[in-house]
């Protein structure tokens, strides 16, 4: 068990908590980020370059073919290999959070393909479901089981939004555990089927899955509505026969309470697991062996790395698998200089066979590594008639503005707030500052600050449903609107320049009434 310090120069931001690391053979894959590139990149994932202890990240090929594959954060990721325990061919992805906050229910299988000059691209293509299709969800677990010869997908747990007509402006990025149902789908026909289990009374996100033949373990994980870490692990057993599948589950007493952990398998019988949280501020820093034999787990503590003052002084940590034994996860780093790219510290865990760490997680042959440019944010990617992405293609012209190029939504010209900025404006908000819904132009968000709107009017506006029109729009909402009639003032005629005024006459009567008077 070996604890390295991994320097990460190339594109640190990009690795942010709730990135996933794909492993094919001796390729792994970021994939992820929290933001969208600066640049035009049609792809969500990215090749980890490792060497000595540097990680890069590099640009991925993807065959024309593929669909588009979003970055997601915190989706639920299995593997499928060609065979038991044989080299994984394909990756199921299903949900996450895309650097929007918007929650994915898309289930996507991502495969490699040998192209005829030897180089690897990848390949992406979007599973359709039917039936029992689950929410749009994060934080929950995915595993493949088999059962008789058949193969089938079981989905569990995870948190999502809470429904439209809850939200307002004050809990609009609230989020709540989904129901406890088990998902069963199908990946040759696509239909999905959810069961409800008596054994499940809670739903819970954040947990650690594993499985094996027809069977998944489910361990730990948080629920919201009673903030507790459960000891329990959730034995269930898949039976696939002619008709209709059968499930059914065992509730199995462990000491081992954890959310968040990261799981890294040495055999198939066998995974262990590192990190995670005992609670909200408190960090797990023991692993745990698990061994699964056919009717029986078996969860065992085993010897503590050496870990840095650091990682046990950092309120948090994350990371992902890398595959045979190997973890990636990085703590919060130095922060004061907000234009630094080294916002984290990252360091590599082996917790398998005894043999050099940096061999373990070789990054292919040193060929394809000197054809692999480094991305770069001047760089724009398209795809290539070979299904690769042409890193020369480079047009000026296209060039984005970089104010306006991300997910980061600039909502007027006045607009001065920086995307680095993750300190929230009003408490409402969690991670961003607080919005409100244009009603002009099929509808789009505005930053509240930028309105200069306090937090009781948002919550007023967001409660009494009342239509509100940016700084932008408001004056072309009220020239859209039918004028008032207005009675017409009366002016004054002006006389004409150049005419000399009428005199009136006085009458004879008048006339001689007045001679009279001054005689």
């Amino acid at each position: 068990m070996t604890l390295q310090t991994v320097v990460a120069t190339s594109h640190t931001s990009l690795i942010q908590p709730g990135f996933s690391l794909l492993r094919f053979g001796r390729h792994v894959y970021f994939f992820g980020q929290k933001g969208w590139p600066k640049r035009v990149c049609p792809t969500g994932m990215f090749l980890v370059d490792l060497k000595k202890d540097e990680l890069k990240l590099r640009p991925t090929t993807f065959t024309n073919e593929s669909c588009y594959l979003p970055p997601l954060r915190h989706p639920a990721v299995t593997s499928l290999p060609d065979s038991p325990g044989g080299e994984v061919s394909q990756y199921l992805i299903h949900g996450g959070k895309t650097p929007n906050n918007e929650l994915s229910q898309k289930l996507y299988a991502v495969s490699i393909v040998s192209l005829a000059n030897k180089k690897s691209v990848l390949c992406c293509s979007e599973k359709d479901l039917v039936g029992d299709i689950p929410e749009a969800r994060y934080g929950h677990s995915i595993n493949v089981v088999h059962s008789r010869g058949k193969t089938a997908v079981v989905l569990f747990g995870g948190r999502s939004f809470i429904p439209l007509n809850q939200r307002t402006t004050e809990k609009w990025n609230s989020v709540t555990d989904c129901q406890p149902l088990v998902y069963l789908i199908d990946l040759q026909f696509g239909c999905s089927t959810a069961y409800t289990i008596k054994e499940i009374q809670d739903g819970c996100s954040f947990h650690v899955s594993a499985s094996r033949n027809d069977t998944v373990y489910i361990i730990g994980g948080h629920t919201l509505e009673s903030n507790i870490r459960s000891p329990d692990v959730y034995k269930i057993k898949v039976d696939l026969p002619l008709g209709s599948p059968a499930i059914t589950c065992t509730v199995l007493q462990s000491h081992l309470s954890v959310s968040s952990a990261i799981v890294t398998h040495t055999c198939p019988d066998e995974f262990l697991i590192v990190g995670g949280y005992e609670s909200d501020s408190q960090k797990r820093m023991t692993c745990n062996k698990v061994s699964i034999s056919n009717d029986s787990i078996d969860i065992q503590e085993v010897e503590t790395p050496d870990w840095t003052g650091d990682i046990k002084h950092s309120k948090t940590w994350f990371g992902a698998d890398m595959g045979h034994g190997v973890v990636l996860f990085g703590i919060p780093g130095d922060n004061k200089n907000q234009n630094s790219d080294n916002n984290f510290f990252f360091y590599m865990l082996n917790l398998g066979r005894e043999e050099d760490l940096m061999q373990s997680c070789s990054q292919g042959s040193l060929e394809e590594q000197e054809d692999s440019m480094p991305l770069e944010d001047s760089e724009e990617f398209t795809f290539s008639g070979d299904g690769a992405f042409d890193v020369d293609a480079y047009n000026e012209d296209d060039e984005e503005d970089e104010s306006i190029a991300g997910y980061w939504i600039t909502c007027c010209d006045d607009c001065d707030l920086s995307e680095n900025t993750w300190v929230p404006y009003y408490s409402t908000e969690l991670n961003k500052p607080a919005m409100i819904y244009c009603s002009s132009d099929g509808g789009h968000w505005v930053h509240a600050q930028c309105m200069d709107l306090s937090e009781s009017m948002l919550i007023y506006l967001s409660e009494n449903n009342i239509k509100y029109f940016c700084n932008d729009h408001a004056k072309l909402e009220r020239g859209l609107q039918t004028p008032k009639k207005m009675v017409p003032v009366l002016k004054p005629s002006m006389k004409k320049v150049g005419r000399k005024a009428s005199i009136n006459r006085m009458s004879a009567a008048k006339k001689s009434f007045l001679r009279r008077l001054f005689d």
